[in-house]
C-alpha cells in the first residue's frame, strides 16, 4: 500500500440488515461468481449456508427462540428473533492466508485489501486452513481458491464495491477505515441506548487477534450467535518460533549424526 493511499473497507451494521440478499446477487453478478444456493434447507431462509469459493457474500439468518426475563415471578412465553448479517472476507490486517501462500497468488493491494490472483494460484490449498474465519475456499471444478476481492477492479475505477452499492438500507457501508471506525462507534452508542445491551463491534480494533479487519461489524449479540469465532487469532502467529525450533532441532540432529559417525570410525 502506497504511503498516500488510504486503507478502505467495509463496516456492516447488522442492526439495519433486512436479509434481502441484494448484496449476494450484486456480488455474483459483478464478479461472475457461479450460481449457488437455489434450494432451501427447510430449516431456514439461509440458503447460502456459509462463505465459500462460490459464495463471496453470505447473508446469515439467525432464527432462534429467546425468553425475556421473568416478570413478577412468572416467565414470559418464548418468542423468536431473527438476526441478519451479511458476512464477507475480513481482509485481515494480519492475513494468515497471505503469509502461507507459496506462489504469491495472494497479495495486499494498494487499498489494503487481500486479493487472490486466480492465474497465479496453483491450488495447493495452504491458505484454506490458515484462515481463522473459514472464508477462503477451493472451487471444485478447477481446484483454485476464490474469495471476496472487495471489488478490486471497481476500486481502481473509483467505484464502491457492488455489494455496498446494492444494499438498500446502508447496512454495508464502504469507505476509509478510519472514518468507518468513528462512524461505527457512534452507531454502537445509539444502538446500546436503544436497549441492545449486548451490541458490540467485531474486528473493529487493531488490538484484536488479527490486527483488526478491513471488514468489521456491529453485532446485536455475541459473535458465536452469528457463527463467528469469539476470539480469532492469526493462525501463523507462532510460525516464526516454530521455524526457529525446527532449525535448532535440525542442527542438533546433524551434530548428533556427525558425532555418531566419528565414533563409528
Amino acid at each position: 500500500m502506497s504511503v498516500d493511499q488510504v486503507r478502505v473497507g467495509f463496516f456492516t451494521d447488522t442492526s439495519v440488515c433486512i436479509g434481502c440478499k441484494a448484496c449476494e446477487v450484486a456480488c455474483k453478478e459483478w464478479n461472475s461468481v457461479p450460481l449457488t444456493g437455489l434450494g432451501l434447507s427447510g430449516d431456514s431462509y439461509d440458503n447460502t449456508g456459509m462463505l465459500g469459493a462460490d459464495a463471496w457474500r453470505h447473508v446469515a439468518f439467525v432464527e432462534q427462540p429467546h425468553r425475556e426475563e421473568a416478570v413478577g415471578g412468572v416467565a414470559n412465553p418464548p418468542d423468536f428473533r431473527w438476526l441478519m448479517s451479511s458476512d464477507v472476507c475480513k481482509h485481515c490486517t494480519s492475513a494468515a492466508c497471505l503469509e502461507v501462500c507459496p506462489t504469491g497468488a495472494l497479495f495486499r493491494t494498494e487499498f489494503g485489501t487481500v486479493v487472490v490472483q486466480e492465474d497465479v494460484c496453483n491450488g495447493c490449498g495452504y491458505c484454506v486452513p490458515a484462515c481463522p474465519f473459514g472464508v477462503i475456499d477451493k472451487r471444485e471444478d478447477d481446484g483454485r481458491v476464490w474469495k471476496c476481492t472487495l471489488c478490486y477492479d471497481r476500486l481502481r475505477d473509483d467505484l464502491e464495491p457492488a455489494c455496498a452499492k446494492a444494499c438498500p438500507t446502508d447496512s454495508i457501508q464502504f469507505g476509509p477505515l478510519d472514518e468507518l471506525r468513528v462512524r461505527a462507534a457512534d452507531r454502537l452508542a445509539v444502538v446500546q441506548d436503544a436497549g441492545y445491551a449486548r451490541a458490540q463491534l467485531y474486528l473493529e480494533s487493531p488490538d484484536d487477534g488479527v490486527g483488526g479487519g478491513g471488514a468489521f461489524f456491529l453485532l446485536l449479540d455475541d459473535p458465536e450467535v452469528y457463527g463467528l469465532p469469539p476470539d480469532p487469532v492469526v493462525t501463523t502467529r507462532d510460525l516464526g518460533s516454530m521455524r526457529k525450533a525446527a532449525t535448532y532441532a535440525g542442527l542438533a540432529l546433524a551434530t548428533l549424526a556427525k558425532l555418531a559417525f566419528r565414533r563409528s570410525r
